[in-house]
């Protein structure tokens, strides 16, 4: 489902919306189909009270009065007749003439005979050339068997055409009273007129507006504790000084976070022992090699004194690598503004210094925050691994784009394997084989170059150019 967003903020959003949108929908639909009904049931109710009425009234007056008594209550709504005899009706076995039926019997004061001969309801259409205007009562009529429409109030622009229709509830109804007399009644109630139901659906969508507004501000305060842990957890890994997070909220949250803030003072205390073993490390690892070197400064020169010397002077070069791979970028300097572009030009005329052969293409960058000491290390490493394995020429190319620093580094010597890129990376891993006849160095310049720029909140990457050579890309995000 790719129209879904990808945050957890908006799928429970977008879940919730649906699902008030839907109820919404039904609660409309069947409110509107209830109103419906309880209209035509109250509608119906009113004309069997009618009628009702008319046939206990008629059966109490005078046979010889009920002829006055009928035209007094004819009206062209409700025509009363005792002219008809009983008629025998194939539609009085309906359903709906037999609730219409025991309806008027409800309200009847003696068990008169009743039948309805027909009783319809929003029948179909009549043909517009049979309408009348239903102002004028004496021109009142009805159609056998057909649902009788009534135009009312002309347009205003002198159109033939009716502006509203009403349609007219048609009921034939015949009783016989306890004299044998039939009285034959021809309903025509008018119904309500069909309008929008506006009011309804403005106060449901009323309804709908603020239960969306207030799960919105659920959501948003249900899942802001989410976004905090994120960015607390992201700014973790290059800063383990930054601020404890509140120990507020519901009592989930607040256990959360007071988990995360002891989690962070336990690593600030793993790191801080771990650099004091690694500083007493470092003096109790190089004092005995200064020892030595002293002892040597006594002994005559010679090829077996050299020779101590050298491997003293790689011993400690290891012990240095080591130490600063183990440090992993936390060592603890302090970030500052530095023109990177001036940075890498020093660590270029080192490189230069010892037969590389480096052509830069720069673009004008502004200073950025970084930890001057480590970044020029990083670079440093960068360039030296491309002297020493790649040959002495190389491109650097330095730009800032999109918020990011790169700084890509690319020798021309025989590159490496695609199954070793990432192997180069970890610690005390060289491929001499592969990438120059003799050895050199301790192994640790990559990984001490990718957990420096890591600690910056960047990585370095290796990639073969499609033209020969090795590429190194350092990216960092550029803060000011």
């Amino acid at each position: 489902m790719r129209w879904l967003p990808r945050t957890l903020y908006g799928q429970l959003l977008v879940t919730l919306l649906l699902g008030l949108l839907l109820a919404n929908a039904v609660g409309i639909a069947l409110v509107l189909n209830d109103r419906d009904r309880l209209t035509r049931t109250l509608r119906a109710e009113y004309v069997a009270q009618h009628l009702a009425d008319v046939i206990n009234l008629l059966d109490e007056v005078p046979a010889s009065s009920r002829a006055k008594m009928v035209g007094a209550l004819s009206s062209p709504a409700a025509q009363v007749s005792i002219d008809h005899h009983w008629i025998r009706s194939e539609e009085s076995g309906k359903t709906e003439t037999l609730v219409f039926c025991q309806l008027i019997r409800e309200n009847l004061e003696y068990p008169f005979a009743v039948q309805v001969l027909s009783f319809r309801e929003d029948s179909p259409e009549v043909a517009r050339d049979v309408m009348r205007p239903y102002s004028d009562p004496s021109r009142y009529f009805y159609l056998p068997g057909k649902q009788l429409l009534v135009d009312v109030l002309p347009r205003s622009d002198g159109d033939n055409e009716p502006e509203s229709e009403f349609k007219v509830q048609l009921a034939t109804v015949q009783a016989q009273l306890r004299d044998g007399t039939v009285v034959t009644f021809r309903v025509g109630q008018v119904a309500t007129p069909e309008e929008p139901p506006w009011r309804v659906t403005a106060w449901l969508f009323l309804v709908a507006l603020v239960a969306a507004v207030l799960s919105a501000w659920a959501v948003r305060r249900l899942t802001r504790p989410l976004a905090v842990f994120s960015q607390a957890a992201s700014g973790l890994a290059t800063n383990l000084d930054q601020p404890p997070l509140p120990e507020t909220g519901t009592v989930e949250v607040a256990n959360s976070s007071r988990a995360f803030n002891r989690m962070q003072k336990e690593l600030q205390r793993y790191v801080k022992n771990r650099s004091q073993i690694l500083a007493g490390v470092s003096h109790d690892m190089r004092l005995p090699i200064t020892r030595i070197r002293l002892r040597l400064e006594q002994l005559p020169d010679g090829k077996h004194k050299q020779a101590i010397e050298r491997d003293l002077g790689e011993m400690d070069q290891l012990i240095g690598d080591t130490l600063a791979y183990l440090r992993g970028g936390t060592s603890g300097e302090v970030s500052v503004l530095l023109h990177i572009d001036a940075l890498l030009e020093g660590a270029i005329e080192d490189v230069e210094a010892m037969g590389g052969v480096v052509r830069l293409n720069s673009e004008p960058v502004k200073p950025l925050q970084v930890k001057p000491q480590s970044m020029r290390r990083c670079v440093g490493n960068l360039l030296e691994n491309a002297r020493r394995y790649g040959g002495d020429k190389m491109d650097v190319r330095l730009r800032e784009h999109n918020g990011q620093l790169s700084l890509l580094v690319r020798d021309y010597g025989p590159g490496i394997a695609e199954g070793d890129i990432e192997r180069v990376f970890e610690p005390y891993v060289r491929l001499e084989s592969s990438r120059a006849r003799h050895t050199g160095g301790s192994g640790l310049g990559l990984a001490i170059a990718r957990a420096i720029a890591r600690d910056h909140g960047g990585d370095i990457l290796l990639y073969n150019h499609p033209m020969g050579g090795l590429c190194a890309m350092l990216t960092i995000p550029v803060r000011r």
